[in-house]
């Protein structure tokens, strides 16, 4: 019987320099297409969402923080705006009510999420800005999710390989439970994504993960 290959995953920049340049290339090309694709066809979606999170408040439509992105080089991620105008302010009284382990953040019920907010939670609509940032090369269609700059910061260098590769729009923590999963398991699963990353593996994740969106589950 063939002995099955250990991965060191202490050094996941060696395992990710030894993937296709061919590989590379072609999923870029997909970001684009897709990315580019996607907007066309949602932007009814992009308008509707706009419109309600306008009405609702009167705050800005979207909402533009800094992000880890790949060998922890920070970006401005687009999303629409789900919280109220002085969210921001608020974060370090709730710090105490995290229900996510680790550096990420994640409370059920936050009382910062607006009406309109919690429904395009729901169905990741507050998501879709990312595809201009995917059409930038900021990110990827498929890819270990960013967290803010410095909770990133905070990690150790064996949960910053997570960021050797872009971030993604969706991953195997976005299809596996999303925040009902912890910290460790998360990177864990963004070091396989690593491990095992291909067209094949990528096209698969992208497939399930509509259903995933579809059900909400882990979603707030």
């Amino acid at each position: 019987m063939a002995k099955e290959k250990v991965i060191d995953k202490t050094n996941m920049a060696e395992v990710y320099r030894q993937k296709s340049s061919v590989y590379k290339a072609v999923k870029r090309l997909m970001d684009v297409v897709l990315s580019f694709t996607a907007l066309v066809c949602l932007s009814p979606v992009f308008l509707i969402t706009a419109v309600a999170v306008k009405c609702e408040d009167g705050g800005p439509v979207f909402f533009v923080q800094p992000r880890a992105g790949r060998n922890m080089k920070p970006f401005r991620m687009y999303k629409f705006r789900s919280m109220y105008k002085d969210a921001e302010s608020k974060l370090q009284e709730l710090l105490k009510e995290n229900e996510q382990t680790g550096h990420a953040f994640k409370i059920k019920n936050d009382p910062r999420v607006t009406k309109v907010g919690r429904f395009i939670r729901k169905c990741s609509i507050d998501e879709l800005p990312q595809l201009v940032n995917i059409l930038k090369g900021d990110m990827s269609i498929v890819g270990p999710r960013p967290i803010l700059t410095w909770q990133m910061e905070e990690c150790n260098a064996y949960e910053k390989q997570r960021l050797i590769v872009r971030p993604g729009l969706t991953c195997y923590w976005q299809i596996g439970g999303r925040s009902d999963i912890e910290w460790d398991e998360w990177v864990e699963m963004d070091l396989d994504y690593i491990e095992n990353m291909s067209l094949w593996t990528d096209l698969k994740m992208i497939v399930k993960t509509i259903p995933v969106v579809l059900g909400s589950r882990g979603a707030y």
